[in-house]
């Protein structure tokens, strides 16, 4: 009886080890592919957008200050028609005063968030006929509407009208800067402070 019982014992703990091996292991899938074309995207003015030095007189105490819309010209240029679209992310992550979805102007102290900007396409052409654009949040599965780089979208060009992205060779259109410093009152302005917003552009390829 002894025996049986061991016997039965053994048998479930093989069993049991077995399922233990099964569980222990998990797959890994690498997908992609190279695209035979490369896109270099480039910026007027060489990226800077310098608004001088601005007395802290001149900025609100209990309300946002709009500092003027400033643009430069961006532009991508593919070696063939590509599928491409742009993302913007933010150098300055975690300095936005006032959304997760503007981009930063850097710190005072480590501690204030100067202020915040928004970064709209307009005027854009792709291969020398208008285009409107539109943005994606997930990695071009679907698309929306959209002039505004997000930290989490990305902007890609279609036919006015419609939804669907469409391959460029020349893409250019207009970066428009709307840069707001926050309220005074929450700020130390008793030394100098540089507006230090700060963006990277990449192509994204799909």
């Amino acid at each position: 009886m002894n025996t049986t019982f061991n016997t039965l014992l053994a048998a479930l703990l093989l069993a049991g080890s077995a399922n233990a091996f099964a569980a222990s292991s998990v797959d890994l899938t690498v997908k992609g592919s190279i695209t035979p074309s490369a896109c270099t995207p480039t910026l007027s003015q060489g990226g800077l957008v310098d608004y001088g030095k601005i007395s802290a007189k001149d900025l609100n105490a209990d309300r946002v200050t709009y500092l003027p819309t400033q643009t430069v010209q961006l532009s991508l240029t593919c070696d063939a028609p590509t599928s491409v679209a742009l993302e913007a992310k933010d150098n300055r992550a975690g300095s936005s005063w006032n959304s997760l979805e503007t981009y930063g102007l850097g710190m005072i102290n480590t501690t204030e968030k100067l202020g915040a900007m928004e970064l709209k396409l307009s005027s854009a052409t792709a291969d020398g006929v208008v285009v409107s654009t539109i943005g994606s949040v997930d990695q071009g599965n679907t698309w929306v509407k959209e002039t505004g780089f997000f930290t989490d979208n990305i902007l890609a060009v279609a036919v006015p009208g419609t939804l669907t992205p469409i391959m460029v060779q020349q893409l250019n259109a207009d970066l428009n800067i709307h840069p707001e410093i926050a309220p005074t009152k929450d700020l130390t302005l008793t030394n100098e402070v540089a507006i230090d917003g700060s963006v990277t552009l990449s192509v994204v390829y799909f």
